[in-house]
């Protein structure tokens, strides 16, 4: 086995791998947020037609995921059914499965980005198994919430009463907070698109094709270089000592994660960030599951910000999403086994997409196109 810093930049001064790192982060970042926006490009359109008329329950979830595919932001189709529900649009009844739908849709970003390490096989099975183990929680929180949310109805009830007790003055002013770190990397693919558009003179779906391509192209290089960098920064006692701590303090775990995640207002962001980590060996999946659920609680403040100007019925459906992710951590984390279940199921989907990509291809497009089309289909 090759020693681990036998990469080329082992003999680098350290502050220059250092800023080397950073700065292929700075890449990654960018080439994420240009993906997003890509996609958005793609399916906004489709997004915004998909919440008319929806009032079966599975068809509102069906929404929440596919709307949060398109638009690539959990965010963003949260503030839309907060705006909806704020407005009168939308019932709070039919928009909680649209929420947790949001929460299934959003992990799809980390998961092609785990797509960057497919030609590494070990690499690849790694970070695979980081990306997913994010769904699995999502599906499993969401197969014991949902029914028990529909036959009690008990989220949206401790909603309303927690909302009697915050909206005290519910017509106040609303609040918005535009993150820095997101507004910069927004800023470099709003560049690159330009590019695109202005300087080669693309427009609508064929410039949104070529900067889709362009962003995947951008996140296979930053990959290849991050995991490579890092094997060179980490020696194996620092990764001990770094899984150690995350793994036994997963409360300050979740803690970074939703922190990290409420300053850059992306939970695609904060678990995109893991991957490369999990794929270079420095980070296991034990010590990055709490951040992933902390990310969860980070990304429920974007809708809570934009509920600040929805009044109380919007407030309602943005602490319904708080108490969702809440409530599944609650169910889930505290005991061992039902903690590792979403870390095994991960890790036994890595390994047969380690040995056959298609695996890959069909799980990708089953959750996250092929169910919510047919739950659409079938129940709106």
């Amino acid at each position: 086995m090759p020693a681990r810093n036998a990469s080329p930049d082992a003999n680098l001064p350290i502050w220059l791998r250092l800023a080397f790192l950073l700065g292929l982060l700075c890449l990654f970042l960018a080439a994420v947020q240009l993906m997003g926006g890509a996609v958005k490009l793609l399916g906004k359109e489709q997004a915004k037609a998909l919440f008319d008329g929806v009032s079966n329950p599975f068809a509102g979830l069906a929404v929440g995921i596919l709307a949060t595919v398109l638009v690539q932001s959990s965010s963003v189709t949260t503030a839309t059914v907060v705006a909806l529900v704020g407005g009168g649009e939308l019932s709070i009844s039919h928009a909680v499965p649209m929420i947790m739908g949001a929460n299934i849709g959003t992990s799809v970003t980390n998961t092609i980005v785990s797509m960057g390490h497919i030609a590494r096989r070990n690499e690849f099975r790694r970070a695979f198994a980081g990306a997913t183990m994010h769904d699995f929680f999502n599906l499993t929180a969401l197969a014991i919430l949902l029914p028990a949310e529909l036959i009690t109805g008990f989220g949206e009830r401790a909603a309303r009463w927690l909302t009697g007790i915050l909206a005290s003055d519910p017509g106040a002013a609303g609040a918005a907070y535009s993150s820095p770190i997101k507004s910069f990397f927004k800023s470099i693919a709003k560049a690159v698109e330009s590019v695109v558009t202005d300087g080669i003179g693309l427009q609508g779906w064929p410039a949104a094709a070529v900067t889709l391509a362009i962003a995947l192209g951008m996140i296979v290089v930053a990959l290849m270089f991050i995991t490579k960098t890092m094997r060179s920064l980490m020696a194996d006692r620092v990764e001990r000592a770094l899984n150690d701590l995350l793994g036994r303090r997963g409360v300050l775990a979740m803690a970074i994660g939703a922190i990290l995640t409420a300053l850059v207002q992306s939970s695609s962001i904060t678990t995109s960030l893991l991957v490369p980590m999990i794929g270079a060996g420095v980070l296991s999946l034990e010590a990055a599951f709490p951040i992933t659920l902390g990310a969860n609680l980070g990304t429920t403040v974007t809708g809570l910000l934009a509920a600040l100007s929805a009044g109380p019925a919007g407030l309602t459906i943005a602490l319904v999403h708080l108490l969702f992710n809440l409530t599944g951590i609650a169910f889930l984390y505290p005991l061992r086994w039902t903690r590792h279940w979403p870390i095994r199921c991960a890790e036994a989907l890595a390994a047969r997409a380690a040995e056959n990509r298609l695996w890959v291809v069909a799980y990708i497009v089953g959750v996250f196109v092929v169910m919510p089309l047919l739950g659409i289909l079938l129940f709106k």
